[in-house]
Protein backbone atom coordinates (compact mmCIF):
# COMPACT_ATOMS: atom_id res chain seq x y z
CA UNK A 1 0.00 0.00 0.00
CA UNK A 2 1.34 3.78 -0.80
CA UNK A 3 2.27 5.56 1.77
CA UNK A 4 -0.96 7.85 2.74
CA UNK A 5 -0.95 11.44 3.30
CA UNK A 6 -2.90 12.85 6.82
CA UNK A 7 -3.34 16.66 6.90
CA UNK A 8 -3.22 17.67 10.73
CA UNK A 9 -4.63 20.91 11.65
CA UNK A 10 -4.99 22.51 15.16
CA UNK A 11 -3.86 25.95 17.07
CA UNK A 12 -1.77 24.62 19.37
CA UNK A 13 1.71 23.89 17.92
CA UNK A 14 2.74 21.28 20.58
CA UNK A 15 -0.52 19.48 19.56
CA UNK A 16 0.46 19.49 16.16
CA UNK A 17 3.96 18.21 17.17
CA UNK A 18 2.34 15.00 18.69
CA UNK A 19 -0.32 14.02 16.48
CA UNK A 20 2.37 14.35 13.77
CA UNK A 21 5.03 12.14 15.36
CA UNK A 22 2.08 9.84 16.13
CA UNK A 23 1.60 9.50 12.64
CA UNK A 24 4.73 9.39 11.41
CA UNK A 25 5.25 5.99 14.11
CA UNK A 26 1.93 4.94 11.68
CA UNK A 27 3.98 5.24 8.43
CA UNK A 28 2.05 7.78 7.08
CA UNK A 29 2.81 11.27 5.26
CA UNK A 30 2.00 14.26 7.43
CA UNK A 31 1.71 18.39 6.60
CA UNK A 32 0.50 20.41 9.19
CA UNK A 33 -1.85 23.73 9.51
CA UNK A 34 -1.95 25.92 12.30
CA UNK A 35 -5.84 27.16 10.86
CA UNK A 36 -8.86 26.30 9.26
CA UNK A 37 -7.91 28.38 6.47
CA UNK A 38 -4.40 27.34 5.55
CA UNK A 39 -5.32 23.78 5.80
CA UNK A 40 -8.74 24.63 3.53
CA UNK A 41 -5.86 26.46 1.06
CA UNK A 42 -3.20 23.28 1.43
CA UNK A 43 -6.20 20.83 0.79
CA UNK A 44 -7.31 22.70 -2.64
CA UNK A 45 -3.92 22.61 -3.50
CA UNK A 46 -3.01 18.81 -2.64
CA UNK A 47 -4.19 15.60 -2.30
CA UNK A 48 -4.93 14.15 1.38
CA UNK A 49 -6.14 10.61 2.31
CA UNK A 50 -7.35 11.79 5.68
CA UNK A 51 -7.66 15.65 7.27
CA UNK A 52 -7.64 15.78 11.37
CA UNK A 53 -8.69 18.71 12.66
CA UNK A 54 -9.27 20.63 16.01
CA UNK A 55 -13.04 21.57 16.62
CA UNK A 56 -12.74 25.02 18.18
CA UNK A 57 -10.09 27.11 16.29
CA UNK A 58 -9.81 31.06 15.76
CA UNK A 59 -11.49 32.15 12.49
CA UNK A 60 -12.40 29.13 11.01
CA UNK A 61 -13.25 26.53 13.00
CA UNK A 62 -13.18 22.45 12.23
CA UNK A 63 -16.91 22.15 11.21
CA UNK A 64 -16.46 25.70 9.34
CA UNK A 65 -13.65 23.74 7.96
CA UNK A 66 -15.28 20.45 6.80
CA UNK A 67 -18.21 22.49 5.73
CA UNK A 68 -15.61 24.48 3.04
CA UNK A 69 -13.88 21.00 1.98
CA UNK A 70 -17.42 19.48 1.23
CA UNK A 71 -18.69 23.01 -0.22
CA UNK A 72 -15.51 22.94 -3.04
CA UNK A 73 -16.22 19.45 -3.51
CA UNK A 74 -13.46 17.88 -1.85
CA UNK A 75 -14.33 14.59 -0.74
CA UNK A 76 -11.78 13.79 2.00
CA UNK A 77 -12.50 11.97 5.35
CA UNK A 78 -12.42 14.34 8.32
CA UNK A 79 -12.28 13.43 12.07
CA UNK A 80 -12.82 16.19 14.53
CA UNK A 81 -10.72 16.08 17.78
CA UNK A 82 -11.74 18.14 20.88
CA UNK A 83 -11.92 19.14 24.23
CA UNK A 84 -15.10 20.62 24.15
CA UNK A 85 -17.24 17.12 23.42
CA UNK A 86 -20.84 17.42 23.69
CA UNK A 87 -24.04 16.25 21.84
CA UNK A 88 -24.93 18.98 20.03
CA UNK A 89 -21.34 19.36 18.58
CA UNK A 90 -21.31 15.58 17.36
CA UNK A 91 -24.35 15.52 15.81
CA UNK A 92 -23.88 18.58 13.57
CA UNK A 93 -20.17 17.01 13.10
CA UNK A 94 -21.58 13.90 11.56
CA UNK A 95 -24.41 15.23 9.45
CA UNK A 96 -21.89 17.79 8.24
CA UNK A 97 -20.29 14.79 6.94
CA UNK A 98 -17.56 14.04 9.65
CA UNK A 99 -15.97 10.48 9.51
CA UNK A 100 -15.44 10.05 13.06
CA UNK A 101 -15.27 12.55 16.37
CA UNK A 102 -13.04 12.22 19.10
CA UNK A 103 -12.79 13.95 23.05
CA UNK A 104 -10.10 14.98 24.39
CA UNK A 105 -8.07 13.41 26.23
CA UNK A 106 -7.45 10.82 23.59
CA UNK A 107 -6.08 7.59 24.30
CA UNK A 108 -3.22 7.30 22.05
CA UNK A 109 -4.26 3.82 20.35
CA UNK A 110 -7.95 4.52 20.16
CA UNK A 111 -7.07 7.85 17.69
CA UNK A 112 -4.45 5.20 15.94
CA UNK A 113 -7.21 2.70 15.75
CA UNK A 114 -9.58 5.26 14.30
CA UNK A 115 -7.24 6.58 11.75
CA UNK A 116 -6.31 3.18 10.18
CA UNK A 117 -10.32 2.41 9.99
CA UNK A 118 -10.76 6.02 8.49
CA UNK A 119 -7.70 5.27 5.88
CA UNK A 120 -8.86 1.80 4.77
CA UNK A 121 -12.51 3.19 4.46
CA UNK A 122 -11.36 5.66 1.55
CA UNK A 123 -8.98 3.31 -0.09
CA UNK A 124 -11.35 1.18 -0.14
CA UNK A 125 -13.95 3.97 -1.35
CA UNK A 126 -11.77 5.06 -3.71
CA UNK A 127 -11.51 1.27 -5.06
CA UNK A 128 -15.10 1.26 -5.28
CA UNK A 129 -15.70 3.53 -7.76
CA UNK A 130 -12.85 2.80 -10.05
CA UNK A 131 -14.20 -1.48 -9.99
CA UNK A 132 -17.82 0.20 -10.47
CA UNK A 133 -16.99 1.45 -14.29
CA UNK A 134 -14.98 -1.91 -14.57
CA UNK A 135 -17.52 -3.99 -13.75
CA UNK A 136 -19.90 -2.36 -15.81
CA UNK A 137 -17.47 -3.73 -18.72
CA UNK A 138 -17.36 -7.03 -18.06
CA UNK A 139 -14.67 -9.20 -16.97
CA UNK A 140 -15.10 -12.57 -19.28
CA UNK A 141 -12.35 -15.46 -19.15
CA UNK A 142 -10.34 -17.67 -21.43
CA UNK A 143 -12.24 -20.21 -23.71
CA UNK A 144 -10.23 -22.86 -25.55
CA UNK A 145 -8.21 -25.63 -25.43
CA UNK A 146 -6.94 -25.75 -28.54
CA UNK A 147 -2.63 -25.73 -28.48
CA UNK A 148 -2.24 -22.46 -29.50
CA UNK A 149 -4.51 -21.12 -26.75
CA UNK A 150 -2.58 -24.11 -24.11
CA UNK A 151 0.42 -22.43 -25.15
CA UNK A 152 -0.64 -18.72 -23.97
CA UNK A 153 -2.18 -20.58 -20.63
CA UNK A 154 1.63 -21.58 -20.26
CA UNK A 155 3.02 -18.33 -20.81
CA UNK A 156 0.74 -16.69 -18.42
CA UNK A 157 1.33 -19.21 -15.35
CA UNK A 158 5.28 -18.74 -16.19
CA UNK A 159 5.22 -14.91 -16.16
CA UNK A 160 2.41 -14.16 -13.52
CA UNK A 161 4.30 -15.02 -10.21
CA UNK A 162 7.19 -12.79 -11.36
CA UNK A 163 6.96 -8.77 -11.54
CA UNK A 164 8.57 -8.52 -14.63
CA UNK A 165 7.14 -6.39 -17.82
CA UNK A 166 4.87 -8.17 -20.44
CA UNK A 167 4.19 -7.53 -24.12
CA UNK A 168 0.72 -9.12 -25.03
CA UNK A 169 0.66 -8.68 -29.19
CA UNK A 170 -2.03 -9.70 -31.33
CA UNK A 171 -4.58 -8.63 -33.64
CA UNK A 172 -7.51 -6.94 -32.46
CA UNK A 173 -10.04 -9.02 -31.17
CA UNK A 174 -7.79 -11.70 -29.78
CA UNK A 175 -8.25 -11.12 -25.95
CA UNK A 176 -4.92 -9.04 -24.94
CA UNK A 177 -7.04 -7.71 -22.28
CA UNK A 178 -7.94 -11.19 -20.88
CA UNK A 179 -4.23 -12.52 -21.30
CA UNK A 180 -3.40 -9.31 -18.91
CA UNK A 181 -6.21 -9.89 -16.19
CA UNK A 182 -5.16 -13.21 -16.19
CA UNK A 183 -1.21 -12.63 -15.53
CA UNK A 184 -2.73 -10.13 -12.76
CA UNK A 185 -5.46 -12.76 -11.24
CA UNK A 186 -2.63 -15.25 -11.31
CA UNK A 187 -0.05 -12.60 -9.45
CA UNK A 188 1.12 -12.02 -5.98
CA UNK A 189 -1.00 -9.01 -6.64
CA UNK A 190 -4.07 -10.23 -7.40
CA UNK A 191 -5.86 -8.53 -4.43
CA UNK A 192 -4.96 -4.64 -5.58
CA UNK A 193 -6.86 -2.81 -8.56
CA UNK A 194 -5.90 -3.85 -12.12
CA UNK A 195 -6.23 -0.84 -13.79
CA UNK A 196 -6.46 -0.75 -18.35
CA UNK A 197 -6.48 2.39 -20.02
CA UNK A 198 -6.66 2.29 -23.72
CA UNK A 199 -4.21 4.73 -24.99
CA UNK A 200 -5.42 4.64 -28.71
CA UNK A 201 -9.06 5.99 -26.88
CA UNK A 202 -7.47 9.35 -24.69
CA UNK A 203 -6.91 12.32 -26.81
CA UNK A 204 -3.75 13.91 -26.34
CA UNK A 205 -3.91 16.62 -24.40
CA UNK A 206 -5.51 14.42 -21.21
CA UNK A 207 -3.47 11.56 -21.71
CA UNK A 208 -0.97 12.58 -19.10
CA UNK A 209 -3.52 13.70 -16.40
CA UNK A 210 -5.77 10.26 -17.39
CA UNK A 211 -2.09 8.35 -16.50
CA UNK A 212 -0.83 10.55 -13.83
CA UNK A 213 -3.09 12.36 -12.16
CA UNK A 214 -3.13 16.66 -11.59
CA UNK A 215 -3.57 19.23 -9.20
CA UNK A 216 -6.63 21.95 -8.67
CA UNK A 217 -5.90 24.87 -11.01
CA UNK A 218 -3.26 22.74 -12.98
CA UNK A 219 -4.72 23.16 -16.42
CA UNK A 220 -8.42 24.77 -17.40
CA UNK A 221 -11.39 22.98 -16.20
CA UNK A 222 -9.52 21.18 -12.89
CA UNK A 223 -11.44 22.18 -9.94
CA UNK A 224 -9.76 19.88 -7.65
CA UNK A 225 -7.33 17.18 -7.30
CA UNK A 226 -7.51 13.97 -9.18
CA UNK A 227 -5.70 10.41 -8.92
CA UNK A 228 -4.11 8.97 -12.21
CA UNK A 229 -4.37 5.51 -13.41
CA UNK A 230 -0.56 4.33 -12.29
CA UNK A 231 -1.33 6.01 -8.57
CA UNK A 232 -4.81 4.09 -8.64
CA UNK A 233 -3.07 1.41 -9.30
CA UNK A 234 -0.34 0.98 -6.85
CA UNK A 235 0.02 -2.12 -5.17
CA UNK A 236 -1.54 -3.67 -8.28
CA UNK A 237 -1.27 -3.77 -12.39
CA UNK A 238 -1.50 -1.12 -14.84
CA UNK A 239 -2.16 -2.39 -18.48
CA UNK A 240 -1.48 0.15 -21.41
CA UNK A 241 -3.66 -1.16 -24.36
CA UNK A 242 -2.31 0.19 -27.78
CA UNK A 243 0.77 1.12 -26.38
CA UNK A 244 1.79 2.24 -30.36
CA UNK A 245 -1.10 4.92 -29.96
CA UNK A 246 0.85 6.66 -27.53
CA UNK A 247 2.19 10.16 -28.10
CA UNK A 248 6.37 10.03 -28.17
CA UNK A 249 6.55 12.86 -25.54
CA UNK A 250 4.40 11.15 -23.05
CA UNK A 251 6.33 7.51 -23.95
CA UNK A 252 9.40 9.48 -22.80
CA UNK A 253 7.36 10.26 -19.55
CA UNK A 254 6.32 6.79 -19.21
CA UNK A 255 9.47 5.40 -20.15
CA UNK A 256 11.61 7.65 -16.92
CA UNK A 257 8.18 6.26 -14.55
CA UNK A 258 9.00 2.65 -15.47
CA UNK A 259 12.73 3.53 -14.82
CA UNK A 260 12.07 5.60 -11.48
CA UNK A 261 9.01 3.81 -10.30
CA UNK A 262 7.58 7.23 -9.43
CA UNK A 263 4.95 9.53 -10.55
CA UNK A 264 4.12 13.60 -10.65
CA UNK A 265 1.09 14.74 -10.86
CA UNK A 266 0.22 17.42 -13.82
CA UNK A 267 0.53 20.78 -11.83
CA UNK A 268 3.00 19.22 -9.16
CA UNK A 269 6.62 18.53 -8.65
CA UNK A 270 6.50 16.37 -5.72
CA UNK A 271 7.18 12.80 -6.65
CA UNK A 272 5.40 9.59 -5.97
CA UNK A 273 6.28 6.58 -5.38
CA UNK A 274 4.79 3.80 -7.28
CA UNK A 275 4.91 -0.35 -6.94
CA UNK A 276 3.43 -1.54 -10.09
CA UNK A 277 3.14 -4.59 -12.53
CA UNK A 278 2.99 -2.90 -16.24
CA UNK A 279 1.94 -5.07 -19.13
CA UNK A 280 0.88 -3.13 -22.27
CA UNK A 281 -0.29 -4.43 -25.40
CA UNK A 282 -0.56 -3.40 -29.89
CA UNK A 283 -1.99 -5.06 -32.33
CA UNK A 284 0.79 -3.98 -34.47
CA UNK A 285 4.54 -5.42 -35.07
CA UNK A 286 6.51 -3.67 -32.14
CA UNK A 287 9.46 -4.20 -33.84
CA UNK A 288 8.06 -2.29 -36.93
CA UNK A 289 6.57 0.08 -35.00
CA UNK A 290 10.41 0.90 -33.84
CA UNK A 291 11.20 1.11 -37.06
CA UNK A 292 8.27 3.28 -38.28
CA UNK A 293 8.93 5.62 -35.35
CA UNK A 294 5.88 5.33 -33.50
CA UNK A 295 7.29 3.34 -30.49
CA UNK A 296 10.37 4.87 -28.78
CA UNK A 297 13.34 1.90 -28.92
CA UNK A 298 14.59 2.38 -25.04
CA UNK A 299 10.94 1.98 -24.35
CA UNK A 300 10.18 -1.06 -26.14
CA UNK A 301 13.00 -3.03 -24.71
CA UNK A 302 12.17 -1.84 -21.40
CA UNK A 303 8.76 -3.22 -22.11
CA UNK A 304 9.50 -6.60 -23.64
CA UNK A 305 10.72 -8.26 -21.21
CA UNK A 306 8.52 -11.17 -21.77
CA UNK A 307 6.37 -11.75 -24.57
CA UNK A 308 2.64 -13.30 -25.06
CA UNK A 309 1.66 -13.28 -28.71
CA UNK A 310 -2.63 -13.67 -29.02
CA UNK A 311 -3.28 -16.44 -31.44
CA UNK A 312 -5.94 -15.53 -34.22
CA UNK A 313 -9.23 -17.44 -34.41
CA UNK A 314 -8.16 -18.90 -37.63
CA UNK A 315 -4.97 -20.52 -35.88
CA UNK A 316 -7.54 -22.01 -33.28
CA UNK A 317 -10.54 -23.08 -35.39
CA UNK A 318 -11.44 -26.11 -32.88
CA UNK A 319 -12.22 -23.35 -30.26
CA UNK A 320 -14.80 -22.25 -32.23
CA UNK A 321 -17.73 -24.54 -31.12
CA UNK A 322 -16.63 -24.09 -27.20
CA UNK A 323 -16.69 -19.88 -28.12
CA UNK A 324 -20.09 -20.34 -29.54
CA UNK A 325 -21.37 -22.22 -26.96
CA UNK A 326 -20.16 -19.74 -24.42
CA UNK A 327 -21.51 -16.55 -25.79
CA UNK A 328 -25.01 -17.71 -26.56
CA UNK A 329 -25.23 -18.89 -23.36
CA UNK A 330 -24.16 -15.51 -22.39
CA UNK A 331 -26.20 -13.66 -24.85
CA UNK A 332 -29.28 -16.17 -24.17
CA UNK A 333 -29.67 -14.73 -20.50
CA UNK A 334 -29.15 -11.54 -21.68
CA UNK A 335 -31.78 -11.86 -24.26
CA UNK A 336 -34.10 -13.87 -21.70
CA UNK A 337 -33.91 -17.12 -23.90
CA UNK A 338 -33.58 -19.76 -22.38
CA UNK A 339 -31.77 -21.95 -24.12
CA UNK A 340 -30.32 -20.88 -27.66
CA UNK A 341 -28.77 -23.78 -30.21
CA UNK A 342 -27.26 -23.17 -33.82
CA UNK A 343 -27.58 -25.58 -36.70
CA UNK A 344 -24.67 -27.54 -37.87
CA UNK A 345 -24.67 -25.69 -41.41
CA UNK A 346 -24.55 -22.81 -39.21
CA UNK A 347 -22.11 -23.56 -37.09
CA UNK A 348 -19.98 -24.89 -40.35
CA UNK A 349 -20.31 -21.66 -41.85
CA UNK A 350 -19.13 -20.20 -38.95
CA UNK A 351 -15.69 -22.77 -38.93
CA UNK A 352 -15.29 -21.72 -42.62
CA UNK A 353 -14.73 -17.92 -41.97
CA UNK A 354 -11.62 -16.37 -41.35
CA UNK A 355 -12.83 -13.85 -38.93
CA UNK A 356 -10.43 -10.61 -39.28
CA UNK A 357 -12.31 -9.23 -36.29
CA UNK A 358 -11.29 -12.53 -34.52
CA UNK A 359 -13.27 -13.12 -30.94
CA UNK A 360 -14.95 -9.34 -30.78
CA UNK A 361 -16.55 -10.33 -34.26
CA UNK A 362 -17.41 -14.03 -33.75
CA UNK A 363 -19.13 -12.66 -30.47
CA UNK A 364 -21.13 -9.86 -32.45
CA UNK A 365 -22.20 -12.16 -35.07
CA UNK A 366 -23.48 -14.42 -32.40
CA UNK A 367 -25.06 -11.59 -30.53
CA UNK A 368 -27.14 -10.11 -33.72
CA UNK A 369 -27.91 -13.92 -34.59
CA UNK A 370 -29.60 -14.61 -31.31
CA UNK A 371 -31.31 -11.31 -31.79
CA UNK A 372 -32.58 -12.20 -35.21
CA UNK A 373 -33.94 -15.82 -34.49
CA UNK A 374 -35.69 -14.54 -31.43
CA UNK A 375 -35.15 -17.78 -28.97
CA UNK A 376 -35.05 -19.99 -31.65
CA UNK A 377 -32.32 -22.37 -33.56
CA UNK A 378 -30.11 -20.07 -35.01
CA UNK A 379 -29.31 -21.43 -38.73
CA UNK A 380 -27.16 -19.70 -41.71
CA UNK A 381 -30.39 -17.08 -42.58
CA UNK A 382 -29.79 -15.45 -39.03
CA UNK A 383 -25.74 -15.18 -39.97
CA UNK A 384 -24.63 -12.22 -42.06
CA UNK A 385 -24.22 -12.96 -45.94
CA UNK A 386 -20.68 -13.09 -46.00
CA UNK A 387 -20.38 -15.84 -43.80
CA UNK A 388 -22.45 -18.23 -45.31
CA UNK A 389 -21.65 -17.46 -49.45
CA UNK A 390 -20.26 -21.00 -51.57
CA UNK A 391 -17.42 -19.12 -52.31
CA UNK A 392 -14.31 -19.11 -50.06
CA UNK A 393 -15.00 -16.27 -47.46
CA UNK A 394 -14.32 -12.67 -47.50
CA UNK A 395 -11.99 -11.99 -44.39
CA UNK A 396 -12.83 -8.34 -44.62
CA UNK A 397 -15.17 -6.05 -46.21
CA UNK A 398 -12.20 -4.04 -46.99
CA UNK A 399 -10.21 -6.85 -48.71
CA UNK A 400 -8.36 -5.49 -52.05
CA UNK A 401 -9.80 -7.86 -55.36
CA UNK A 402 -7.96 -10.95 -56.53
CA UNK A 403 -6.62 -8.82 -59.69
CA UNK A 404 -5.30 -6.28 -57.07
CA UNK A 405 -3.39 -9.05 -54.94
CA UNK A 406 -2.05 -10.66 -57.79
CA UNK A 407 -0.45 -6.87 -59.46
CA UNK A 408 1.41 -7.70 -56.69
CA UNK A 409 5.58 -8.39 -57.91
CA UNK A 410 6.99 -11.66 -57.24
CA UNK A 411 10.13 -9.84 -56.35
CA UNK A 412 8.82 -7.95 -53.10
CA UNK A 413 10.42 -8.57 -49.73
CA UNK A 414 7.55 -9.80 -47.44
CA UNK A 415 7.63 -6.36 -45.78
CA UNK A 416 7.47 -4.17 -49.17
CA UNK A 417 4.67 -6.83 -49.99
CA UNK A 418 2.81 -6.21 -47.05
CA UNK A 419 3.07 -2.56 -47.11
CA UNK A 420 1.55 -2.40 -50.50
CA UNK A 421 -1.52 -4.85 -49.69
CA UNK A 422 -1.57 -2.63 -46.28
CA UNK A 423 -2.26 0.61 -48.99
CA UNK A 424 -4.54 -1.18 -50.68
CA UNK A 425 -6.82 -1.75 -47.77
CA UNK A 426 -6.64 1.83 -47.01
CA UNK A 427 -7.14 2.64 -50.43
CA UNK A 428 -10.32 0.61 -51.04
CA UNK A 429 -11.76 1.54 -47.35
CA UNK A 430 -10.74 5.25 -48.42
CA UNK A 431 -12.85 4.83 -51.35
CA UNK A 432 -15.93 2.91 -49.54
CA UNK A 433 -16.12 5.68 -47.01
CA UNK A 434 -15.82 8.99 -49.88
CA UNK A 435 -12.70 10.18 -48.34
CA UNK A 436 -14.29 9.96 -44.83
CA UNK A 437 -11.40 9.25 -42.73
CA UNK A 438 -12.79 8.54 -39.72
CA UNK A 439 -15.38 5.64 -41.14
CA UNK A 440 -12.47 4.48 -43.07
CA UNK A 441 -10.30 3.89 -39.78
CA UNK A 442 -13.60 2.08 -38.13
CA UNK A 443 -13.67 -0.27 -41.59
CA UNK A 444 -10.30 -1.06 -40.90
CA UNK A 445 -10.53 -1.43 -37.54
CA UNK A 446 -7.85 1.14 -36.58
CA UNK A 447 -7.30 3.90 -34.64
CA UNK A 448 -7.74 7.68 -36.90
CA UNK A 449 -4.19 8.43 -35.75
CA UNK A 450 -2.70 5.34 -36.64
CA UNK A 451 -4.70 5.80 -40.46
CA UNK A 452 -3.72 9.27 -40.18
CA UNK A 453 -0.36 8.03 -40.13
CA UNK A 454 -0.07 5.98 -42.36
CA UNK A 455 -1.94 7.74 -45.07
CA UNK A 456 1.08 10.16 -44.31
CA UNK A 457 3.14 7.09 -44.81
CA UNK A 458 2.09 5.43 -48.10
CA UNK A 459 1.69 9.10 -49.79
CA UNK A 460 -2.39 8.58 -50.34
CA UNK A 461 -4.12 11.92 -51.99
Amino acid sequence: MSQQRVLVVDDEANTRRVLEIMLQKMGLATRVASNGQEALALAQRESFDLILTDLRMPGMDGLALLDALRAQKIETPVILLTAYGTVESAVHAMKSGAYDYILRPFDVEAVERTITRALTTERTRRENLFLREEIEKGWGEFVGRSAAMQQVYDLIHQVAPSNTNVLITGETGTGKELAARAIHRASPRKKALFVPINCAAIPDDILESELFGHTRGSFTGASHDRVGKFEMAHGGTIFLDEITEMPLPMQAKLLRVLQEREIERLGSNRRVPVDIRVVVATNRNPQQAVHDGTLREDLFYRINVFTVEMPPVRARIEDIPLLVQHFLAHHGTKLGYEHLHISEQALQSLQRYAWPGNVRELENVLERAAVLSRGQLIDTMHLPQELVAPVAPVASPARPSVAERSALPESLSLTQAIEQLERAFIVRALTQTDGNKAKAARVLDLSERTLWYKVKKYGIA
